[in-house]
């Protein structure tokens, strides 16, 4: 029989989730987005000549927004005290929180929504080891940016040192500012919960989550606008090279699985040959003498033609 295709889902060969194989494979990429974040944390002097230059385009563009946004943020506690949280955590809890509930309730959509997630952060990867940023709050002081973090750091486990918790800023790389990965996966949260969230509540939510993390990004001083716009270019083209990605992930599968005959569905009776008398369960035997060909048996209907006696 045919396999029909429900519009919306993919297409492809269809693999049953296990989480004690999609938990390795998400910590692997974690990892390696940790790691990679690392790798140009010493180009300081590069890094700052970056940062100056995005400024100095947006300030042509008259795009920098960073500036009256900081102040803001930096005036009004209210403001900036859960921007900070929201900055320091909602990162790391959303994003794997919403890839858990595709996981669990729209499995049929979740390889893709991994394929994008993973294609895009290896994206960006390629983009903090390329040009690596200066964030606006580690300009001189004269470029006019508070450290909102470092401002606020009484209030929460973070110390002066970005997002990371006291002590432990030494392993983070705050020059990983260009694209940025925080108004990136705060995107791609978006469009799980409109997609597939189904409830106006989640629609709300899929605007306001995106849209409030490229605000804060801005108001902590912590990205330039050119930056939020980069994170969304990333998640465009990795959205473009994820159906690529799954079907040479799938190309790569099906080869190292030939011939185990896993997934497959092999036909009993294909090539197997019958011995002189045996016959076939339920088939009637010819009478001698007659010439009458056995009946096909009821599982032989609609083949078309009995099976040849031997």
């Amino acid at each position: 029989m045919a396999q029909t295709e429900t519009p919306g889902t993919e297409v492809g060969p269809r693999t049953r989730l296990r989480w004690w194989t999609e938990l390795p494979l998400l910590l692997l990429v974690y990892g390696c987005y940790s790691a990679g974040r690392l790798l140009v944390r010493g180009d300081v002097e590069g890094a700052v000549d970056h940062g100056l230059a995005l400024l100095h385009a947006e300030k042509l563009l008259h795009l920098d927004i960073e500036h009256p946004l900081n102040r803001l943020f930096t005036r009004q506690p209210w403001l900036g005290i859960p921007a900070d949280f929201w900055y320091a955590s909602l990162h790391y809890l959303v994003t794997p929180a919403i890839l858990v509930w595709l996981f669990r309730n729209r499995a049929e959509h979740y390889r893709r929504a991994r394929a994008w997630l993973m294609t895009s952060t290896f994206i960006g990867l390629i983009g903090f080891t390329l040009v690596p940023t200066c964030p606006p709050r580690l300009l001189a002081a004269d470029h006019g940016f508070v450290d909102t973090m470092a401002h606020y750091s009484s209030y929460g486990w973070w110390g002066g040192d970005a997002s990371a918790p006291r002590g432990l800023g030494g392993m983070t790389n705050q020059y990983a500012a260009m694209p940025s990965l925080h108004v990136g996966w705060a995107l791609w949260c978006g469009v799980m919960l409109w997609r597939h969230g189904g409830t106006r509540l989640t629609k709300v939510l899929a605007v306001l989550y995106p849209l409030g993390t490229a605000l804060i990004v801005m108001g902590t001083a912590n990205h330039y606008l050119l930056d939020a716009l980069a994170g969304i270019a990333v998640m465009g083209v990795g959205h473009l090279l994820a159906p690529r990605v799954l079907r040479a992930a799938d190309l790569v599968r099906a080869r190292l699985f030939k011939g185990s005959g896993a997934g497959d569905s092999p036909i009993v009776s294909g090539g197997c040959q019958t011995s002189a008398g045996e016959r076939i369960p339920r088939q009637r035997e010819s009478r001698p003498g007659t010439g009458a060909e056995p009946d096909p048996s009821p599982t032989d209907a609609g083949d078309g033609a009995a099976a040849p006696a031997r």
